[in-house]
């Protein structure tokens, strides 16, 4: 299913309004009769079938792009710099090759670019030029169908910079063990985490001036999550800093993946990032819901 419309929305589904999703999406549950009610009609494919239409039409370039940085950071970092410092101790106190060592965190970066670039940028445009959103909400979709729908197209993304980079590991000699087919839904998780919340932050955001926040945010979590050195070459307080971001325990839970070592630890990786969604769906919904559904 798909909506017919272009970025700035139709209205649709209800009596004199022009038709915006194809006729399925009219004939969902009535709210009432659905089992969340307003919230949700169960017709996410509508949204997702659309986003994929306008990204395939448009925006594949800018998509591809988004891919380059962490495989040139991987080339020039691991390549140029890791000559110079060797090896390095990695997850269960083996030593391993310094590329090996930051070619996981890199992944993990290349999934949280795709995830947060498509749930920032894209509904920021959506929401505050395109009107995209206050046409659908006028359908028969509800606001965690428009929230579920616009995280999977940011899943999609993160998935796909995922299995990029890790066929480029792959070429490299860095995949060696068959742990590593486990990378690509573990960076999923990841991504899903960070574009839960990120579309619900957007909501917030009303300037350009306030969209670079996120940037602001972003590169030192990608600078400071022990990406490219261990967390013990920092001070204590800075630490446990470190270990609060989420993009350190994307790190931590890919390198472990990669080397084939699970510890205790790994679980609260998974389940740091399976809170974090549920946090990020309730808070996309209840943003929808109180912009729109007023």
């Amino acid at each position: 299913m798909s909506i017919r419309n272009d970025e700035a929305g139709q209205n649709g589904g209800r009596p004199g309004g022009e038709p915006g999703l194809q006729n399925s999406a009219a004939l969902q549950l009535r709210p009432s009769r659905r089992p969340l009610g307003s919230l949700y009609s169960g017709n996410v494919r509508a949204v997702v079938a659309r986003g994929l239409k306008a990204t395939w039409g448009s925006n594949w370039a800018i998509m591809a792009s988004g891919f380059v940085e962490p495989v040139l950071y991987l080339v020039a970092m691991g390549v140029g710099l890791g000559a110079l410092v060797g090896t390095v101790e990695g997850p269960g106190g083996s030593e391993i090759s310094y590329i090996a060592y930051i070619a996981p965190a890199l992944l993990a970066v290349s999934a949280m670019n795709g995830a947060v670039y498509d749930s920032t940028w894209n509904v920021f445009f959506k929401l505050n030029f395109a009107k995209l959103y206050q046409g659908m909400l006028n359908t028969s979709l509800g606001p965690l169908d428009v929230a579920l729908g616009e995280i999977t197209l940011a899943l999609l993304r993160g998935a796909a910079y995922a299995t990029g980079f890790t066929a480029v590991m792959g070429l490299m000699g860095l995949v060696t063990t068959p742990w590593a087919l486990l990378l690509i839904p573990a960076s999923v998780l990841i991504a899903f985490g960070f574009a839960s919340f990120g579309m619900g932050i957007t909501s917030f955001m009303k300037t350009f001036q306030q969209m670079d926040w996120i940037n602001f945010i972003m590169l030192p979590m990608f600078l400071f999550s022990a990406t490219f050195y261990p967390l013990s070459v920092y001070p204590e307080p800075i630490q446990w800093l470190v270990q609060a971001m989420p993009l350190w325990h994307g790190v931590e839970l890919l390198r472990q993946i990669s080397a084939g070592v699970f510890t205790a630890a790994t679980g609260i990786h998974v389940l740091y990032y399976v809170v974090m969604i549920v946090l990020g769906l309730v808070l996309t919904t209840g943003r929808l819901r109180t912009l729109f559904l007023k």
